[in-house]
C-alpha cells in the first residue's frame, strides 16, 4: 500500500525534546500544585496534544529521577504528586513543633471498619465493636473529609451507609482501596474472615495503624469512658453515648489539617 505523500516519520531528535520538555512541565507543575494533579490536569498542561500513556512513561520516568532524594513521586486516589518521604518526617517536625489533634481508639477502630467493610452502617459498626458509637464521633470523621455517606440501605429506617473518601486515601498515600493492607499477615485469613463477616474493630485498626501518620493515635485508650455495651443499649443506630470520645482529652482540636 502505497504511503501518503503528506505523511512524515517524526524526527527522533523533536521527539526527544518533547519528551524532555514535557518532563519539565510535569515536574514543575506537580512541584507547584496544592492538590495532586490528575491526568486530565497534565492533559490541559499539554492543550490535549500528549496522551496518557505518554504521560505515564513520563511520571514513570521523573519517579526514577527522584528514586534516591528526600522527595518522591507517588499516585494517590486523586492523581499524582510530590511528597517527602516518611524517614524524613522528623527533620520536617521540627520546623512545626504543634501537635496536630490526636484521635482516641474508638474513633480510630470506627475509622479502621469503615475502611476495610464499606459500606456499612452505624449499626455495623456497633455489632463489630461490640459497643455503641456516639453519633458525633462519625460525625467528626465526616467533617475532617475521611467518611462520607454514600447512601441508604433499603431496611426499617432506611439507615446510612458510610465509605471512606478520596480524601482519606490521599491523607495516607494511597492510590486505591485495594492497597490497604491485610488485616493479618496470612493475607487469605483476612479475606476469608471479611466474607464470614468475621472482624473486630482491633483486628481492623491494627492492619490500618502501619498506614497512619504518627502521634494520630491516642496514648491513652478512653474507650472505658462512657462505654455503653451494644447489647443493652436500646436500637441499634440510635445516639446513645452522650460523651463525645473522638479526641484524647488532653488534646485539644486546634485544626483539621
Amino acid at each position: 500500500m502505497p504511503v501518503s505523500p503528506l505523511w512524515r516519520a517524526p524526527r527522533p531528535e523533536i521527539c526527544m525534546i518533547n519528551t524532555v520538555e514535557a518532563t519539565r512541565v510535569l515536574e514543575t507543575a506537580l512541584m507547584c500544585a496544592q492538590q495532586p494533579l490528575s491526568l486530565r490536569d497534565m492533559r490541559t498542561l499539554f492543550q490535549e496534544e500528549i496522551g496518557d500513556d505518554v504521560l505515564k512513561q513520563v511520571l514513570e520516568d521523573l519517579g526514577t529521577q527522584w528514586s534516591d532524594r528526600g522527595v518522591e513521586l507517588v499516585q494517590v486516589a486523586t492523581g499524582w504528586r510530590f511528597q517527602s518521604r516518611p524517614e524524613m518526617r522528623a527533620f520536617l517536625d521540627r520546623l512545626h513543633p504543634e501537635k496536630p489533634p490526636r484521635y482516641t481508639r474508638a474513633t480510630l477502630e470506627t475509622l479502621a471498619i469503615i475502611a476495610y467493610r464499606q459500606p456499612v452502617t452505624r449499626g455495623d459498626m456497633e455489632d463489630i465493636r461490640g459497643v455503641t458509637i456516639n453519633s458525633l464521633l462519625i460525625k467528626h470523621l465526616e467533617d475532617r473529609g475521611w467518611v462520607e455517606v454514600i447512601g441508604h440501605r433499603e431496611a426499617p429506617g432506611r439507615p446510612a451507609l458510610f465509605a471512606t473518601t478520596k480524601q482519606f486515601l490521599d491523607d495516607l498515600g494511597l492510590a486505591s482501596l485495594s492497597a490497604l493492607p491485610a488485616l493479618d499477615p496470612m493475607g487469605q485469613r483476612a479475606s476469608e474472615a471479611l466474607a464470614d463477616g468475621v472482624m473486630t474493630g482491633s483486628m481492623a485498626l491494627d492492619a490500618l495503624a502501619t498506614m497512619l501518620p504518627p502521634g494520630l493515635a491516642s496514648d491513652s485508650d478512653l474507650d472505658a469512658q462512657s462505654v455503653t455495651p451494644a447489647s443493652d443499649a436500646g436500637p441499634a443506630g440510635a445516639d446513645r453515648n452522650p460523651t463525645p470520645d473522638f479526641f484524647d482529652s488532653a488534646q485539644a482540636p486546634a485544626s483539621h489539617e
